[in-house]
């Protein structure tokens, strides 16, 4: 699949502002007291890594694609 220049700058735009988010809540779960609370960011925590991890790989997609083209 082709990625047209528009799509991978959105994913990378999603994955800049995912990589706050996951450092504020990183960063923040130190100073959360209330179980609940830290669960539900540990929770944000894995779903944003996963994410990351997605875009990452469709980011080096379009990357190869840009080099043989």
């Amino acid at each position: 699949m082709e990625y047209a220049l528009h799509e991978t700058l959105e994913v990378h735009e999603l994955a800049a502002f995912k990589t706050v988010g996951l450092t504020k809540s990183k960063t923040m779960q130190g100073l959360v007291s209330d179980p609940a609370l830290k669960a539900i960011m540990q929770q944000d925590i894995d779903i944003s890594t996963r994410q990351l991890q997605e875009m990452s790989a469709i980011l080096a997609k379009a990357i190869q694609q840009e080099m043989k083209a």
